[in-house]
């Protein structure tokens, strides 16, 4: 990067967090409505775990299996998209953040009391989005964890009962 100084470098890396999490965001949007949509549950592959219960339904389910995990894609442009996104952010941000320590400091540029607010504001600002994007990792495994208990069960009415 030419020589910026670190508060110009403190906005863009700002810009890339922001771009960083609305792609992370996408990702997780990305999941659900793949989830939540029927029609692409039968385009898994069958080495696929969930793909094998139609069987005997005893086949153990492994949460890194995930057809989009392995570079497959079940289906998903637009979380392939959103991953390319997250990936081109994340660098752009830790390029900048890179370059913070060679930059340049403006004469007096922290010194004023309205850009240690600003910092201050900005670092709980990225604080609260990282609280945000965890609950939603958090509850995207919740649903995650339903649907392997749902495919499961449905795996086991589905199969022929022996009587």
């Amino acid at each position: 990067m030419a020589a910026k100084c670190k508060q110009e470098l403190g906005v863009e890396g700002q810009r890339h967090l922001e771009e960083t999490i609305n792609a992370a965001f996408q990702i997780l949007s990305s999941m659900n409505d793949e989830l939540c949509n029927p029609a692409l549950w039968s385009t898994l592959s069958p080495s696929h775990p969930s793909a094998a219960l139609g069987g005997a339904g005893d086949a153990p389910v492994d949460s890194s299996s995930h057809p989009s995990e392995a570079g497959g894609g079940s289906g998903g442009g637009a979380l392939d998209e959103a991953r390319l996104r997250y990936k081109s952010a994340v660098f752009a941000l830790r390029s900048c953040i890179a370059a913070i320590p060679s930059a340049t400091q403006e004469p007096g540029a922290l010194d004023s009391r309205a850009d240690a607010v600003e910092i201050e504001r900005l670092e709980e600002r990225a604080s609260s989005l990282r609280k945000e994007l965890e609950n939603k990792n958090k509850h995207l495994k919740l649903l995650i964890d339903q649907l392997r208990d749902l495919i499961t069960d449905i795996a086991m009415w589905q199969s022929p009962c022996s009587v």
